[in-house]
């Protein structure tokens, strides 16, 4: 149990710095969607993108000090999830991203964001977390994941091990095809792209002439660093080797970073059990943590601000967000800091398959409220999707019955 308290408490440690300075600087994976798509800023996304890059260097230099175990990522028995087993699931990563793309941009915001702009004082926020507990609660804890996607996916999963391929991170697939060193191909693998994701970040005066873009991403990649090396470093290995003694394995550990997926349906899950002490886990502290975190900074620099719901319109569009959130991010087996950078940071296949599907999604469904905007009662659903796809180069414009605006 000392083990356990120590990893909850870095995981509350870690993420009340995340919240304090996501809410900073205004970190937001929807927003960076957002500015590319309507105004054509670069920096929130590269600020994303620098994220993902220092995380993955990060997990590297672990990994090549021997601070860290990363085969414990790999398996269902260490790992939550285990983003880099070789049972390379790419329905669930394409279909969750895009559902979660769509939902946090009707919800405002991703997992990360409700939990920031609820510290913040949002109540609209509170609605979107309990959704999203809600469907998250449905795919983890019931058949419904399983009966309404798992069930016809399966058959289209991809097993590596079948095919002699160690597991689905890029090294693991580059070192099978080259006939190399997984593990060397794996450090040179993390070397480069890392080194070019930073690279290509820092090639744009957006991202370099806002400070906040560069402090906000290096503190996403450092906590979700640390939280690795917690958990798969010496203290977690210790716990795994405990768990093992155990009549009945604790829920929900092993080898995990920040995903804000998770939190929500743990949420639930620990109330309906009577706030279970066996239920407190690492997501739902590291939840509780941002929030704590973005409200310490709202409180001292006098930014908290209550908001409520617009219209009824308004708050059956964060409703639905919040539910698509929940089934996207757990189907998907992460969100945009789950997938986009702690899933990246391992080289996962999927998550870089979950990160396109999230941009896309979202994208898409601004592009469709856009068209619905300007042209109202005249731009059906069809109309809009039709024309969006148009702009993304997806679809001839002959198609298009919408001038594009």
């Amino acid at each position: 149990m000392e083990i356990t308290t120590t990893i909850l408490l870095w995981a509350f440690g870690l993420a009340v710095i995340l919240g304090i300075f996501a809410n900073k600087t205004n970190f937001c994976t929807m927003g960076a969607v957002s500015d590319l798509v309507n105004i054509g800023d670069t920096g929130r996304m590269r600020a994303w993108v620098f994220a993902m890059g220092l995380a993955i260097l990060g997990v590297m230099v672990m990994s090549v000090m021997g601070l860290t175990d990363t085969s414990l990522i790999a398996s269902n028995d260490t790992a939550n999830p285990p983003y880099l087993t070789s049972n390379f699931a790419w329905p669930r990563n394409l279909l969750g991203g895009l559902i979660f793309g769509v939902g946090m941009t009707l919800g405002s915001g991703c997992g990360n964001k409700t939990l920031i702009r609820l510290g913040g004082g949002n109540i609209k926020s509170l609605f979107v977390l309990f959704a999203m507990g809600i469907m998250a609660y449905f795919m983890m804890f019931t058949d419904f994941s399983n009966d309404a996607f798992l069930q016809w996916m399966e058959p289209a999963f991809v097993d590596l091990s079948a095919m002699g391929v160690e597991n689905q991170g890029l090294g693991s697939v580059i070192a099978y095809a080259a006939g190399s060193d997984p593990a060397t191909t794996t450090t040179m693998v993390a070397a480069v792209l890392g080194g070019l994701l930073v690279l290509w970040a820092f090639l744009s005066s957006d991202f370099r002439s806002n400070f906040d873009n560069i402090l906000g991403g290096f503190v996403v990649a450092a906590v979700v660093i640390a939280a690795w090396w917690v958990t798969t470093g010496e203290l977690g290995q210790n716990l795994l080797e405990e768990a093992e003694m155990m009549d009945e394995r604790p829920f929900a550990i092993g080898a995990q970073s920040f995903t804000f997926a998770q939190p929500s349906g743990h949420l639930i899950r620990w109330i309906e059990t009577g706030f279970s002490k066996s239920l407190i886990t690492f997501a739902l502290v590291a939840g509780a943590g941002v929030i704590a975190g973005s409200f310490l900074y709202s409180v001292l620099f006098r930014k908290f601000r209550i908001e409520w719901f617009a219209s009824w319109k308004d708050f059956f569009v964060h409703i639905i967000g919040g539910l698509l959130m929940g089934i996207g991010g757990v189907l998907a087996m992460g969100c945009t800091i789950g997938q986009g950078v702690t899933g990246a940071s391992t080289l996962a296949m999927g998550s870089f398959l979950t990160f396109f599907a999230i941009v896309f999604g979202s994208a898409l469904t601004m592009k469709i409220q856009y068209y619905k905007m300007v042209y109202e009662e005249e731009a059906s659903f069809t109309k809009a999707l039709v024309a969006s796809l148009a702009d993304m180069k997806l679809l001839p414009n002959g198609l298009r019955k919408l001038d594009k605006v």
